[in-house]
């Protein structure tokens, strides 16, 4: 899952982002309210982490302009500021959860695990395809009941396709999702890392269950289209 985190202190973001990349999401840094503003209406993020004091507009006006936008991606409100008023008026901004800091990381992510689960339609902390299983708190993966070892980044695009069963994902989809904004496009990553999942998921089976669809990307689904 790809991440917005908009935060103008250069150490709380790095730190944010290198500890969320380590539960195997995808994050880009937003050092002012305009460039997160910019950033969040343009892209597909699933979940945005806004701090409240930026140095040029606050968050509460990047929420509200993100909304008058028709932006409906969750975001999750980190300040200083922890009153009840001060709660409300962020949710009554358009934020969907709101943190005050200090905060321990475990909550944050915990937090973002929630907001990502309500908007995906999940209340489970598993996911689950046929035989295929998930778990992101443990952020182990099963097949069958055998334990399947994945680095991060495996983990996060196993996660993208069971969030997404049986739909068509094109490599920009996953691209967008799963890598940052770094991602090259025109690179073969996408390929590379959906074969070697595929044989991590796949091999010993019969039944295969990740599938090249030509011209289009791929697909999590019993029923192979023609490859």
């Amino acid at each position: 899952m790809r991440l917005l985190v908009i935060e103008d202190n250069p150490k709380m973001a790095a730190l944010i982002k290198m500890g969320l990349a380590e539960q195997g999401y995808a994050v880009d840094l937003a050092h002012s309210g305009h460039d997160g503003e910019f950033m969040a209406a343009g892209e597909p993020y699933d979940a945005v982490v806004l701090d409240l004091m930026l140095p040029d507009q606050d968050g509460l006006i990047v929420c509200r302009n993100l909304r008058r936008r028709g932006i409906h991606t969750p975001i999750l409100m980190l300040t200083a500021l922890s009153t009840t008023q001060d709660k409300v008026t962020g949710l009554d901004a358009g934020a969907d959860d709101y943190l005050a800091k200090p905060f321990e990381f475990g909550e944050l992510v915990a937090r973002l695990r929630a907001l990502l689960r309500r908007g995906q339609g999940h209340e489970a902390s598993n996911l689950k395809f046929e035989d295929v299983e998930l778990d992101l708190l443990k952020r182990t993966a099963t097949r069958a009941g055998q334990r399947i070892k994945l680095t991060a980044k495996e983990f996060a695009l196993l996660e993208y396709f069971l969030r997404n069963p049986n739909r068509v994902l094109s490599r920009a989809a996953i691209g967008e999702h799963v890598w940052d904004m770094n991602f090259e496009p025109e690179s073969n990553v996408i390929d590379v890392y959906v074969s070697m999942l595929r044989r991590r998921v796949d091999k010993g089976f019969d039944r295969q269950l990740i599938h090249t669809v030509i011209g289009a990307g791929y697909i999590l689904s019993v029923d192979p289209p023609n490859e």
